[in-house]
């Protein structure tokens, strides 16, 4: 298994993260909320990231998206980032998903996603925001 930072900008992910390859190199990877398929997003949000990603090492990646005023996300210092976990399986998946979201919120249920992975999110009991990312493709 593989964990990874995940940080949330409001509307500075793409400058933020020009910068973290300025320093650390490797290639930036954008997608961009306009890009999502049947997914309607205000005007002003339309270039925000919905996900970008850099390498660190071989393995590991510093990932970030934009958080949507629309869809109700507030950016505060402290919620702006989760640990992504990317586990072996899906059957590991489900276990990781099942387990720490006991208590907690869950913001995405495990699903196959557009972008081709099976993903969840959620806040554990302890305010400690997740992510599971399993890549089916």
């Amino acid at each position: 298994m593989i964990a990874n930072p995940y940080l949330n900008f409001e509307g500075k992910t793409e400058e933020a993260f020009r910068f973290y390859q300025s320093v650390f190199g490797g290639e930036l990877h954008i997608q961009y909320m306009h890009q999502i398929p049947d997914f309607d997003v205000l005007d002003e949000e339309k270039n925000y990231v919905m996900h970008a990603s850099i390498p660190l090492g071989d393995r590991q990646f510093l990932m970030a998206s934009d958080c949507l005023k629309s869809a109700g996300h507030v950016l505060h210092q402290g919620n702006n980032h989760y640990i992504s976990l990317v586990p072996d399986s899906r059957e590991e998946a489900d276990r990781l998903f099942n387990g720490l979201s006991v208590n907690g919120t869950v913001e995405m249920p495990m699903e196959d996603m557009f972008w081709g992975d099976y993903f969840g999110s959620f806040t554990d009991q302890f305010g400690v925001r997740w992510m599971i990312n399993f890549p089916i493709t």
